[in-house]
């Protein structure tokens, strides 16, 4: 959902499930004196009003003991974007944005601005979108399971991490009760009990399902089988062998024989990918999309060779398509060539639009000229890692070349990482990864121009490289249009931006100063004169003007 209230500060609300995003904007001369802004909500579901709260502080007036985190009352924020990421789904909420002018410790207000927004609820008419946490390297799960690891914080860490992935995963399987309806499932981990256990209750109480797995003499081959038989489900699984990687990971759900719906993303069936790295199960409620999902599991079946099923998406998905009215349009792999990877590409070059993208294995060298212009439009992307794969002089002539495309004012990156030191403006050490290959981000999404009026969302299991087009089993969906799918992945990327941006600056600064670190570190404090963070916010081509004007819709 969006909204936008006009006043002395113009506030824009974006709303997803879990997060509002709120843009702020006001006029330069307006600015001058600003000292940040206090943020207030109000829960109108539970008729609870609080202050929200930041990491930075002003030194003059934070108590010697420090603290971990402030009012923005009294510490109000220094930045034109701030987000609430502890909504709830289908809530309705109340904020007061109040511009603070004067000293520290003798703020005074100026005109506030009131808006009231509904966060998405996890369920729509088409479609329903769930993201985990994907932070187990946060200051959240340290401070709720202090001293622990996952594992040793049992049931209820889990719980927290995984937040509603695993939940709407069950459900989803769930919905095949008895005999009238059926699952057609393409998995490459299936390797999580719990869900295991569900595809068998659903079995068990009549309906018919079968999964589709990798099943390569493998390390996730020899894994999937092992736990298939744990699970005791062999008789339900299909094994792919043919696959140069079968990494699908989708389930059809079909009612009296005719497909309803789907459940497409990211997500493996493993515990690093529920509950560790960020990832996102998103079900279409839409009978032609669960249909062509169907007639790909079933090409996938025999377990073909990969010239035959490029014969069968090149006959069957044919892409791209002649223009971009179809507002739904599911992309399966492997083609022939390169003509879809080079599609993909070419809609993130859109003109004038801006657009964010997760990258679980690196910016691939073909889709770094997509970032590297210095044009004023907003792009971002959030990264597991730089490159992956390649010589050592390789790997670093990619780094070199992202890092410097990452210099453009108009170009947002983060890299994955966790705060693994406890000396940082009093935060505590974070928990390691608990997965291998990909530790933080492992989404694969791309949103172009997302709070513009036709936003476009890509989501599915390919990991944007010419791979993932043609050579590997995988699937994409082109969404068009929807601003509550755009809104919802937008909250996400954000909030995941936001914190592995910090996270990555507290790594770049260790590797810098070494043993020094500790001694060279500067905490992050709020600024007391407002000249030295204002007039950048206008600056036309800075970094903080150009994401000020997108966000806020100037």
């Amino acid at each position: 959902m969006r909204k936008k209230e006009s006043g002395f500060v113009t506030v824009r609300a974006i709303s997803g499930t879990h997060v509002v995003f709120l843009a702020l904007n006001m006029k330069e001369s307006d600015a001058k004196g600003l000292m940040g802004f206090a943020i207030q909500r109000t829960d109108l579901t539970e008729d609870e009003t609080i202050w929200l709260r930041g990491n930075k502080t002003f030194a003059s007036i934070r108590p010697a003991t420090g603290i971990e985190d402030a009012s923005s009352h009294e510490h109000p924020f220094q930045a034109f974007q701030w987000a609430d990421y502890s909504a709830k789904p289908g809530y309705r909420y109340r904020y007061r944005v109040i511009p603070m002018y004067g000293n520290p410790g003798a703020l005074t207000a100026k005109a506030a601005t009131i808006i009231t927004i509904d966060t998405e609820p996890l369920t729509g008419d088409k479609h329903d979108v769930h993201f985990n946490r994907g932070a187990i390297a946060s200051q959240a799960f340290t401070k709720r399971f202090p001293g622990l690891t996952l594992d040793e914080a049992g049931p209820p860490a889990y719980a927290w991490l995984t937040r509603d992935l695993l939940p709407a995963l069950l459900g989803f399987i769930a919905k095949a009760k008895d005999s009238t309806t059926s699952l057609r499932a393409a998995i490459y981990e299936l390797k999580w009990p719990v869900a295991l256990a569900a595809f068998k209750a659903a079995s068990d109480a009549g309906a018919d399902v079968k999964i589709i797995y990798h099943a390569k003499d493998d390390e996730t081959g020899m894994a999937n089988d092992e736990q298939i038989d744990e699970a005791d489900i062999r008789s339900l699984c299909v094994p792919r062998k043919n696959a140069k990687l079968m990494h699908n990971k989708f389930i059809v759900l079909s009612k009296n024989g005719k497909p309803v719906s789907v459940w497409i993303g990211s997500t493996n069936l493993s515990r690093n990918a529920l509950h560790g790295q960020l990832n996102v199960g998103h079900a279409i409620h839409d009978r032609d999309v669960a249909n062509a999902f169907l007639e790909y599991w079933t090409a996938l079946e025999p377990d073909p060779e990969a010239d035959e099923l490029k014969s069968w998406a090149e006959a069957k998905n044919v892409l791209p398509p002649d223009d971009d009215s179809d507002l739904l349009t599911p992309v399966f792999s492997p083609h022939r060539g390169r003509d879809v990877f080079d599609w993909w590409i070419d809609l993130a070059n859109a003109p004038g639009k801006p657009l964010f993208m997760t990258f679980p294995f690196g910016i691939v060298k073909d889709f770094r000229p997509v970032f590297d212009k210095n044009d004023g439009v907003l792009r971002f992307g959030l990264l597991d890692k730089y490159v992956n794969g390649g010589n050592q002089a390789s790997r670093a002539a990619a780094i070199a070349d992202i890092q410097r495309i990452r210099g453009h004012s108009n170009i947002g990156m983060a890299l994955g990482e966790r705060v693994f030191v406890d000396w940082i403006d009093g935060w505590h050490q974070e928990s390691s990864p608990i997965g291998v290959n990909v530790n933080w981000v492992h989404t694969k999404f791309m949103l172009i121009d997302p709070l513009g009026p036709k936003p476009v969302t890509l989501t599915g299991s390919a990991n944007w490289s010419e791979a993932s087009v043609n050579s590997n089993d995988e699937h994409m969906m082109v969404i068009r249009g929807d601003k509550r799918v755009a809104d919802i992945y937008f909250g996400e990327f954000m909030r995941i931006f936001a914190h592995h941006r910090f996270r990555e600056s507290v790594a770049r600064h260790i590797r810098q100063f070494g043993s020094a670190a500790f001694n060279t570190w500067k905490p992050q404090n709020l600024f007391e004169d407002w000249r030295k963070w204002v007039p950048v916010q206008f600056e036309a081509a800075s970094e903080h003007s150009i994401k000020r004007r997108y966000f806020a819709d100037e």
